[in-house]
């Protein structure tokens, strides 16, 4: 894996991160009064901050994982099709602050789409895997990632036709992070995080893929009972649940006759990163589950603290905590310093106590108790964990004296 890419996607979520607190700073002290000659718009700035935490980072990261660990043949056109993607990631994130969706932005995010098509093309065809069940793994998030871009198609036609307050509008957005962040993302860390496991059970792995699979189209019921409600819609969503935990079950069937093994030979720091990813995967799991009783969903969907907060155990615990083992298993056996410990540990503290601050205020807004104290300061000051976090992470690698970054 080549260095410079690498750190291309660090810099991509350092200044995605930085967007983020910047949005945290703005209600713990109004943003426009120190940023007079810059007219930000807070909607502005945090499409420009999801748009670079999602297809800057993540989407790019998965980029580097699936071509350096799927695609033997590394082929020029993977780099200069990297490079064209982070070129329209930079026009978004340079374009979303000033203008919101306007010309110059949707037309880095057609860019980008366009570029994942190209993508999945040259994965799908080029793609050499010996396992069948991490091949199944691989092409299901290559469809996710298909089926979950028909949302951004449909917004302009939702935008003109009914508006954007119309519920179309609103299940146009959910339909692209819905498959975005359960589809496409969560099947390509499986399939790189199942690669570890020789997996000799066929029969389990298939009732874990169909249920997963299943669970992903049915759980989207949810949202989209938020802005068009239907008693059916809760039954699909029930039934997604159910299959969601078969799927558990049945992921634990498939780690466990090897997790001893695998988790004896990983290095403390990488432990940790598993650790946060799978505790967030379980974690996903209860939490979804739990909207089976109504109470639960109507409460998701009203308090706002809980919906970010679930954005963010995928986001940051589940996806990026994986993500960041899978990079420290790769090149921890030659970059070894305190510099990148206290980067890991600093973003999941940062992490673990903006949850903690976001669920505990959604739970006092559903008690009626109202603002706990000094809420947005807390939540501003521990969130400077989280670029403090990637910064000393890009800075450990942009010191580590190699061009490429041998993996296994």
């Amino acid at each position: 894996m080549q260095k410079k890419l690498l750190l291309v996607c660090l810099i991509n979520f350092l200044i995605a991160s930085l967007m983020g607190l910047m949005l945290r700073y703005a209600f713990a002290l109004p943003l426009h009064e120190y940023i007079k000659p810059v007219p930000l718009q807070f909607r502005n700035v945090m499409h420009a901050h999801s748009h670079g935490a999602v297809l800057g980072w993540v989407y790019l990261m998965l980029y580097l994982f699936i071509v350096h660990y799927f695609i033997p043949e590394k082929k020029p056109i993977y780099n200069r099709l990297f490079w064209l993607t982070e070129i329209a990631v930079i026009g978004m994130m340079l374009s979303f602050p000033f203008q919101g969706y306007a010309a110059v932005s949707i037309s880095f995010s057609t860019l980008h789409i366009i570029c994942s098509y190209y993508f999945i093309i040259l994965i799908w065809r080029n793609h050499k895997i010996e396992s069948k069940p991490i091949q199944l793994l691989l092409k299901a998030a290559l469809i996710f990632m298909f089926i979950s871009t028909m949302g951004i198609w449909l917004l302009g036609p939702a935008a003109a036709m009914l508006g954007i307050e119309s519920a179309f509008f609103q299940i146009s957005i959910q339909l692209f992070l819905h498959f975005q962040f359960n589809g496409w993302f969560l099947f390509a860390v499986l399939a790189l995080f199942l690669r570890h496991f020789p997996i000799q059970n066929p029969k389990d792995f298939n009732i874990f893929f169909k249920t997963l699979i299943g669970a992903t189209v049915l759980t989207f019921a949810l949202p989209v009972n938020w802005f068009a409600p239907h008693p059916s819609m809760s039954w699909i969503n029930s039934a997604g649940v159910i299959l969601q935990l078969v799927a558990g079950y049945y992921f634990i069937q498939l780690l466990r006759p090897h997790w001893s093994k695998f988790w004896k030979n990983s290095m403390p720091l990488t432990k940790w990163a598993y650790g946060i990813a799978l505790i967030s995967f379980i974690l996903k799991i209860v939490l979804q589950s739990s909207t089976i009783i109504p109470e639960v969903s109507r409460m998701a969907f009203q308090y706002h603290n809980f919906v970010i907060g679930f954005i963010h155990l995928v986001m940051l615990g589940l996806i990026t905590g994986f993500l960041f083992a899978f990079l420290l298993e790769s090149t921890l056996p030659t970059l070894k310093n305190k510099m990148l410990a206290i980067g890991i540990y600093s973003f999941t503290i940062g992490f673990l106590a903006t949850e903690l601050i976001l669920v505990v205020q959604g739970f006092a807004y559903y008690l009626g108790i109202g603002i706990i104290p000094n809420y947005y300061m807390l939540l501003f000051l521990f969130s400077i964990l989280l670029p403090l976090g990637v910064l000393l992470i890009f800075l450990s690698y942009l010191n580590h004296d190699t061009k490429t970054f041998k993996t296994t």
